[in-house]
């Protein structure tokens, strides 16, 4: 049996790398396709009473070490400097306001269908209010890098403020003065963390001479995030600002620590450590939407009892976004359909634990809006002009 698990496996990653390659010219996010294939898969081994294992199990495993590096890999790629502090600025804010608004919004209206506090509406509501950085940065690989970048910073840190908030009203039985006042304390111990993690980090990359040195450093930064997320600290402003650190030393050269590190061999270095966090995210990202698409019960992915529903919760997150980007004036298309929901969505979902949980909220409603709002994602892409089209219209 084990070759053949093999084979399947090779297969299956295989013809994602095809699902990726193509997504320029097909114009398909290659997460609707993992998604279909996976359910496909499901179906053949349904039919062919093949012993496939529950992996369920494996979902959250997968989806917690898919955002670590998700949200690695696309803080590495983001330039930082002085110029860009007006546009991140508002991305922050673009990023915050929708899942604070939507979030309130869905609470609302769930609590007019079923007798439930705002604490447990609210944890119930946000999955739905957090973009998926899991599915739109790589969805966006062909739009001009002002829109790559525009969508990169705010759907991590839509990730990021959306785990932050749910995890702060879980923990939190009561909010007050003093739930606060914890809160900000473990903003300002995450970032003491980072920035003495960070220069360690860098250090032992330029000072490690043995043959296998990106491994240790990567299984390190997981092992950070896990302990932080233990302690409850909001684990992901680390990975996010050792990314920015780590892909922008050049911009603090300037400072002493940088200097000794900043070398043309640790750029190679760098570079090189970017190489394998993009392969390592590419594998883990391909494997959880996969066993996403194979653990798509039929009945769920078609229950018209929760339709209405997730067609009113993807509407209602495309009329937000188109206003939040009219308000800020942002440019509409192809942006307001690059809003899917996904793996922080299904990670949130299934941390709700069972005595908080409602009815109204179940696996269908998750299933139907990850896949209309993926829906959606690929009509933006189809209205997105190329990318050498898009970077030349905005130069004008």
């Amino acid at each position: 049996m084990t070759l053949p698990i093999i084979i399947a496996l090779c297969i299956l990653m295989l013809s994602a790398y095809f699902f990726d390659i193509t997504s320029a010219k097909t114009k398909i996010p290659p997460v609707i396709l993992l998604f279909a294939l996976g359910w496909a898969v499901n179906q053949l081994a349904e039919i062919f009473w093949l012993g496939i294992p529950d992996l369920s199990t494996v979902l959250p495993f997968l989806g917690t070490i898919g955002l670590v590096l998700i949200v690695l890999e696309g803080s590495l790629e983001l330039d930082f400097d002085e110029s860009k502090f007006s546009f991140v600025g508002r991305t922050i804010l673009v990023a915050i306001i929708p899942v604070l608004i939507f979030s309130f919004g869905l609470a609302f209206i769930i609590r007019q269908f079923a007798d439930v506090s705002l604490k447990i509406a609210l944890l119930n509501a946000i999955p739905f209010a957090v973009i998926s950085s899991a599915i739109a940065i790589p969805s966006v690989n062909n739009l001009s890098a002002k829109n790559k970048e525009f969508v990169t910073y705010e759907s991590s840190l839509s990730d990021i403020f959306g785990v932050i908030f749910f995890n702060f009203l879980l923990e939190n039985e009561k909010i007050g003065l003093a739930s606060v006042g914890y809160f900000f304390g473990e903003i300002i111990l995450i970032l003491i963390i980072t920035f003495v993690a960070s220069i360690i980090l860098a250090f032992l990359i330029s000072r490690i001479k043995h043959p296998v040195k990106f491994a240790p450093i990567i299984l390190v930064i997981v092992l950070i995030f896990a302990v932080s997320e233990l302690y409850h600290l909001p684990a992901l402003i680390f990975i996010l600002l050792f990314g920015l650190f780590i892909g922008n030393l050049n911009q603090l050269k300037q400072q002493l620590f940088v200097k000794k590190l900043h070398t043309k061999s640790f750029k190679k270095e760098i570079r090189k450590f970017k190489e394998l966090t993009m392969e390592l995210t590419f594998l883990i990202r391909t494997l959880f939407f996969l066993v996403f698409g194979f653990l798509i019960n039929t009945s769920e992915l078609f229950n018209s009892e929760t339709v209405i529903w997730s067609l009113t919760i993807t509407g209602g997150i495309l009329l937000l976004r188109f206003l939040i980007l009219r308000i800020f004036k942002i440019k509409i298309l192809p942006l307001l359909f690059i809003a899917p929901r996904g793996l922080v969505t299904i990670l949130l979902y299934l941390s709700i634990p069972a005595s908080l949980a409602i009815d109204i909220v179940n696996d269908s409603l998750i299933i139907q809006v990850i896949i209309f709002t993926s829906v959606a994602l690929m009509l933006g892409m189809l209205t997105a002009k190329p990318k050498e089209q898009e970077a030349s219209s905005e130069a004008t």
